[in-house]
């Protein structure tokens, strides 16, 4: 095993910054002691024992942390570490007490959810990053072997690594400044009793980060926590705001040349389709962008309320149907699959959540919480479509061919020309009278 170490030392070494040897750095484990740290709301044990600290989960306690006298801001921090089989545990970072309870950043280790080395939220929003679309991450953990983590956080961007793999990316600005921890998670299960995580080599650079930070070779998908906005990478990247989180500017109402005067609402950066009838298109109306797109990558954070019915659609012509009802354009659909009765319309739950509507079906399984935000994410490069929900993919098609337009025969958009296959057309936000919310709106265009 002393064969990798010296491989990913050697590698983080040659993506380092020259200077980064001059770099200073400072222990927070002296290896004797447990002098400049304090355990806090739970009972479990910490002990030091050649030059490792050992905590030891314990039944009928809550969380346990050991928190530094100190808070730090704008850090490196690298720290190895080992779990026993079944241990759940992490490493605090910018945290607090309140409430008796910590809150803050965690670096995740969790062997059992191969989750080690992202990032949660304590007793806060949860998750703000998933690692199933980065293998390599969930692969680099060694199970009941010593780990190294490392973790960046340069205002309000955050990096952390495992083994010497990039494991999440977040831009946050929600908790600038706190005390780092080591956690003992609370356990339920007795056979659990006495299970160790163990740390060592506790190290944190707080001064002259830009000659330490690894360069940004943007292998992984960067998250951007702070609501409407656009992150610097974001920017690089070319993603531009659909929607600023203030006003109506970009949109107008699918059937009238302004934004509707009812039926949508504008409430602390979230766009919201107010409860009415549950009609479509009867109260405000949809709403659509100003502007056509042709390719390109789609991201919107949606909440539905319990058995709500909207959706996203795309290809929109907003000119093709001026009567009663929605618009017309390709669908992503937004649906409580569990209680709206969509759900059993249509052929082979083609109008349940995720699907493209009356046309393909998403998978009855897919990544998703009523009780929170979601996101949905389309992607259109030329003829091929992908629908995502939650960095899960639902569902791929190609369109403009003969086999869409037997699909599109067999639907309810039959009687429109040549449906879904036009070059470009509008975006939009469906009104079906039923309360939905809308954050987080962009799009990048692509060649």
């Amino acid at each position: 095993m002393k064969s990798k170490h010296i491989i990913w030392g050697l590698s983080l070494a040659l993506s380092l910054p020259l200077n980064a040897q001059n770099t200073s750095w400072t222990s927070l484990f002296n290896g004797k002691n447990l002098k400049g740290w304090k355990k806090i709301c739970g009972k479990a044990d910490f002990d030091v024992k050649e030059g490792i600290i050992t905590g030891k989960a314990k039944t009928g306690t809550p969380n346990t942390f050991l928190i530094t006298e100190n808070e730090y801001g704008d850090f490196i921090l690298e720290f190895d570490f080992k779990a026993e089989e079944g241990v759940n545990s992490g490493v605090q970072f910018r945290s607090k007490v309140q409430e008796n309870l910590v809150t803050g950043y965690q670096y995740e280790i969790d062997p059992a959810a191969q989750n080690s080395g992202t990032v949660y939220d304590e007793n806060g929003r949860g998750w703000l990053y998933s690692l199933n679309n980065n293998q390599l991450a969930k692969k680099a953990y060694k199970p009941a072997e010593w780990n190294t983590a490392r973790i960046e956080a340069a205002g309000k961007s955050i990096r952390t690594w495992i083994n010497g793999v990039p494991c999440a990316e977040i831009w946050d600005d929600a908790i600038p400044r706190g005390f780092i921890a080591l956690q003992v998670h609370q356990i339920e299960n007795k056979k659990d009793e006495g299970k160790l995580i163990a740390w060592k080599n506790i190290r944190i650079c707080t001064a002259n980060l830009e000659n330490a930070l690894i360069p940004n070779q943007k292998t992984i998908v960067e998250i951007n926590c702070i609501d409407n906005s656009l992150s610097e990478r974001e920017k690089a990247e070319n993603w531009k705001l659909l929607w600023d989180g203030q006003t109506t500017n970009g949109w107008r109402g699918a059937k009238i040349d302004q934004f509707p005067e009812k039926g949508w609402a504008i409430e602390h950066g979230i766009l919201k389709v107010q409860q009415s009838s549950g009609a479509e298109s009867n109260n405000g109306g949809d709403i659509v962008t100003t502007a056509k797109y042709k390719n390109f990558i789609l991201r919107v954070d949606f909440k539905i309320t319990e058995g709500a019915n909207s959706g996203i659609k795309y290809f929109v012509d907003p000119y093709l149907n001026r009567g009663e009802g929605s618009a017309i354009g390709c669908e992503f659909q937004l649906l409580d699959d569990l209680r709206h009765p969509d759900a059993k319309l249509g052929v082979k739950g083609n109008r349940t959540l995720g699907s493209l509507y009356d046309l393909i079906p998403a998978p009855d399984a897919k990544p998703f919480d009523i009780n929170r935000f979601n996101t949905a994410v389309i992607i259109v490069n030329g003829n091929h479509v992908e629908h995502w929900l939650n960095n899960v993919k639902l569902i791929e098609y190609e369109r403009n061919n003969q086999m869409w337009n037997a699909l599109v025969a067999y639907s309810k958009y039959a009687d429109w020309p040549s449906f879904g296959n036009a070059v470009e057309g509008n975006i939009l936000l469906q009104d079906h009278g039923d309360e939905t919310w809308f954050k987080n709106i962009k799009i990048k265009e692509l060649p």
